[in-house]
């Protein structure tokens, strides 16, 4: 799963956004603030990935157990498929 075309993930303030861009702009009104580890997996699902990978690699990223990780991952995950973020 990867994230759909017309989303990009900005650093504004120091915070991190996802803003619309194209036809994407159209449908989704408003942008969605990430925190620092919302961004990391974010970035992840930029280019067809897993769950497990990306768990993965914010285990080796920051101080989290595999389980946590990939719970955390997929919550996440099933967040931006609610929003209709991603794309399978």
């Amino acid at each position: 799963m990867k994230i759909k075309k017309g989303y990009m993930l900005q650093s504004v303030a120091g915070s991190s956004v996802v803003v619309p861009v194209g036809d994407e702009a159209l449908s989704f009104k408003g942008m969605l603030t990430l925190n620092e580890v919302g961004a990391f997996v974010w970035k992840q699902l930029e280019n067809d990935n897993t769950a497990e990978n990306i768990a993965n690699e914010v285990v080796k990223e920051y101080a989290v157990d595999f389980e946590t990780a990939l719970n955390d991952v997929n919550t996440f995950i099933s967040r931006l498929k609610e929003k209709n973020f991603l794309e399978e």
